[in-house]
């Protein structure tokens, strides 16, 4: 009889992924999942240390949200969301827009991320049309950013794995030089800058500005460049700059949001808030796909109008506002509402990334270790003087994920950045084992 892999492998494309690596590392087929743990079919345990694509928020199968979709599906499972509504919708928006930065208080329901994106790029560019400032139609994103997979997410971006070969069916953007706090080309370090580096925002809105519309940013964390950190100082200035220019800043929160880094939403820690949000992944808790573009009344009352003006946004997904996610969503308020997880998890940081630079301070390859929130990223390299990478056709992350793999730990890399970014609830004797295994795994394939 042939087993699920093989089952698997018969019709399923997988994402994100080489389909000839699964002749030698066949798919695990997970069976089951409890808290940081998911159990595959063979009944081996993995600590899910990636959150399973960084959704995962509040450990698999929880009590609190099984219960709540298990209440809604016997009520309501889905209905159509224009001139419809349901309960759940209305009270996740009631519920957040208590956490949201201030001034973000409309709330546009897609199914994914990506979706979420293309909806605050297609607001941002409708805006500027319908309020006497049609020129204003380009958008400016930072290089080495990733904002999903969709067409208009793939322009925003520039991470070449994902977008390459698609570039002649891409928009035209602006990019400007990201911040890169590793390899820092003023010299500077996290503790001693002054974020010199925006000063190539300011020559690029100077030359591009007046004739943009918006503005796009993965706040403080580029996720997908290798999770490349930088300072809340950044966004602020950013802030000044697209008021200056009158720019929206659209800030995708998808990765960032929800306690990933230390506070509900990355842009918290600037003292800022953005003209429209994008929330997805955290959102549900990783149980269902759902994602909300939260924008200001400023851009909302541009759309209000009678009908014929031809000014309403026609904009939608079949199941956008679908309760059953909408009630996940709900019970991951209602368990972050009293503040302990993320005290806790913020204590649980401080600890991960002191054991972290422990034992990996003796590795020679490593270039540097970075953090933010529970999110631990360490950058291996071929000579961490010169911070000279290693040949990309080594593949020395893969080689640590597949040994990680056979250890029971999931350590999906960024080409050569071996990340963390596992629930909000993991534990320390969990954070302690994880380490552990990463240390082998890292020692062990740099050796041989």
């Amino acid at each position: 009889m042939e087993s699920w892999s093989q089952r698997d492998l018969k019709y399923i494309w997988h994402p994100c992924s080489q389909m000839k690596d699964y002749e030698t590392l066949p798919p695990m087929v997970i069976d089951h999942g409890k808290g940081v743990y998911l159990y595959d079919t063979e009944g081996k345990r993995y600590v899910d240390v990636i959150s399973s694509w960084w959704c995962n928020l509040l450990g698999h199968c929880n009590p609190v949200i099984n219960a709540a979709i298990k209440k809604q599906v016997d009520e309501l499972e889905h209905v159509i969301f224009a001139n419809f509504s349901n309960k759940r919708a209305i009270e996740l928006c009631e519920k957040l827009i208590n956490v949201v930065p201030k001034g973000l208080c409309k709330f546009n329901f897609s199914d994914n991320g990506s979706a979420a994106v293309e909806c605050a790029l297609k607001m941002s560019f409708q805006y500027y049309y319908q309020t006497g400032k049609p020129n204003k139609k380009r958008f400016i994103t930072l290089t080495d950013a990733y904002h999903g997979e969709t067409v208009g997410a793939l322009s925003v971006g520039g991470v070449d794995l994902y977008s390459e070969i698609y570039r002649p069916m891409l928009m035209d953007v602006v990019r400007v030089q990201a911040p890169d706090c590793y390899r820092c080309p003023y010299g500077k370090t996290r503790g001693n800058c002054c974020c010199e580096c925006f000063a190539e925002a300011e020559k690029t809105f100077e030359q591009y500005g007046h004739d943009a519309c918006a503005m796009i940013v993965e706040p403080l964390l580029q996720g997908s460049a290798g999770m490349k950190i930088y300072p809340p100082l950044y966004l602020k200035k950013l802030r000044k700059l697209c008021d200056e220019y009158d720019v929206i800043l659209i800030a995708d929160e998808i990765a960032t949001g929800y306690g990933r880094t230390g506070k509900m939403f990355a842009f918290d820690h600037a003292g800022v808030a953005p003209d429209i949000m994008c929330l997805s992944k955290g959102l549900t808790g990783g149980y269902m796909p759902m994602s909300i573009t939260v924008t200001t009344q400023k851009i909302y009352d541009a759309f209000y109008d009678d009908y014929n003006t031809g000014k309403a946004f026609m904009h939608s997904h079949t199941y956008s506002g679908n309760p059953l996610a909408c009630s996940a969503a709900n019970a991951v308020l209602d368990i972050l509402s009293d503040g302990k997880v993320l005290e806790n998890a913020n204590k649980n940081a401080v600890y991960f990334n002191a054991l972290l630079n422990e034992k990996f301070s003796s590795v020679k390859n490593v270039g540097e270790i970075r953090s933010i929130g529970l999110i631990n990223a360490i950058e291996l390299v071929k000579d961490p003087i010169s911070k000279t990478p290693f040949d990309p056709k080594l593949r020395i992350g893969y080689q640590i994920y597949k040994k990680a793999l056979q250890k029971g730990v999931i350590l999906r890399p960024l080409g050569d950045v071996i990340y963390f970014n596992p629930p909000l609830i993991i534990e320390r004797d969990t954070l302690d084992f994880v380490t552990d295994i990463a240390k082998e795994c890292v020692t062990e394939v740099l050796n041989s």
